[in-house]
């Protein structure tokens, strides 16, 4: 047992973190027209006492825009906005990275600008439904196999998306590959049924994660880089697979290859979902030599246990973060958390549920 806490300062790639708390990335849907604005650029400098915030997923191009009212970082008008977002985190002495997140499939057209297009390894319509302000509650339509080509130009726009984050003040980014998301939707044998080097076994279904890894650690530096990875998760109509364990094992390897900054895997079995076996994260943990942030459900001394067993660097927490925004120095104080918290006003564009929580009286 190591004798660590959840204030402990640390180190993590190029970014010196005050605490080991993380605000893990939640997706709330405020971006108006996709774009960040001074609303959540409140939210985000509210809860700057976590030693590491990871916005909401914000996609690299118009094509992974899937939900209504996400942000993106792919236009001028974007990194401008993001611009607020940081600068109120820094101004609070805290710091932030971007998550990049390409929905691919999980997509309706109804939520994308005109032009654009639902990408996917392969044509593998998932089951389920998403929610658009202009149809309300849809189908998840059919999405393009994407062409080589494709897979070229969205690595690109991975990489660029990188660059706008530096631009825009982040301390670094963190690529969605957890949730069912694009990246995922490549590693998975049920989403991804191609038959050229991007398909077939664990090698060739890694590939585009492991490219576009590699490629924005080139872009702006490996100690500025993370990845979000989910294994045993089925959101977003991911079944399991018998190869998870060896996909995720080799995963980890090829990304201590590239010696990224850090890897999160995030457990939603407090919600609900499938218990990430204890054994999975233990391979991750001994075959990634940087920071493992883990996440789901923590309270303070689940949180604490996980640190001290060497199991985890860093500890992510989301739903606390909501209407806790001084979770921090909640958790310091010893106060108690605040059992108000507003479901209905998760995913809604004003600020009632958003910036309205108060600190501890």
């Amino acid at each position: 047992m190591k004798n660590i806490n959840l204030f402990d300062p640390l180190q993590v790639g190029a970014i010196a973190l005050k605490n080991r708390i993380v605000m893990s990335p939640m997706t709330r849907c405020r971006a108006i027209g996709n774009v960040p604005n001074d609303l959540m650029a409140k939210y985000y400098g509210q809860r700057a006492g976590a030693g590491l915030i990871i916005t909401e997923g914000t996609s690299p191009s118009p094509n992974g825009l899937g939900y209504a009212r996400i942000p993106g970082i792919f236009s001028p008008e974007q990194v401008e906005g993001w611009k607020k977002v940081t600068s109120a985190v820094h101004a609070k002495g805290g710091k932030i990275v971007i998550q990049l997140m390409h929905t691919g499939r999980i997509s309706h057209q109804a939520n994308m600008p005109e032009g654009a297009t639902i990408l996917a390894p392969s044509a593998v319509k998932p089951a389920g439904q998403m929610w658009t302000d202009t149809l309300q509650m849809q189908d998840f339509p059919e999405p393009k196999a994407m062409t080589p080509e494709e897979i070229v130009s969205t690595k690109a726009e991975f990489v660029q998306a990188a660059k706008n984050a530096v631009t825009a003040g982040f301390d670094g980014v963190e690529l969605h590959s957890a949730n069912g998301y694009l990246l995922e939707q490549f590693l998975s044998p049920i989403s991804n049924i191609r038959t050229d080097e991007y398909g077939g076994n664990i090698e060739n279904r890694a590939r585009f994660v492991i490219e576009v890894a590699s490629e924005v650690a080139a872009a702006i530096g490996k100690d500025k880089t993370g990845i979000r990875l989910s294994p045993y998760g089925v959101a977003s109509d991911m079944p399991h697979y018998p190869e998870i364990d060896d996909t995720y094992k080799y995963l980890a390897t090829e990304l201590n290859k590239i010696g990224i900054a850090y890897v999160h895997i995030v457990d939603h079995s407090a919600l609900g979902g499938p218990t990430v076996p204890l054994e999975i994260k233990q391979a991750i943990r001994n075959i990634f030599k940087q920071t493992v942030i883990l996440a789901g459900g923590h309270s303070k001394e689940t949180a604490e246990a996980e640190l001290q067993s060497g199991l985890a660097d860093l500890e992510g927490f989301g739903r606390p973060f909501i209407n806790n925004p001084d979770l921090v120095s909640r958790f310091e104080h010893g106060q108690p958390l605040s059992d108000n918290l507003d479901m209905n006003t998760f995913y809604t564009a004003d600020e009632k549920g958003y910036t309205d929580y108060p600190v501890y009286q």
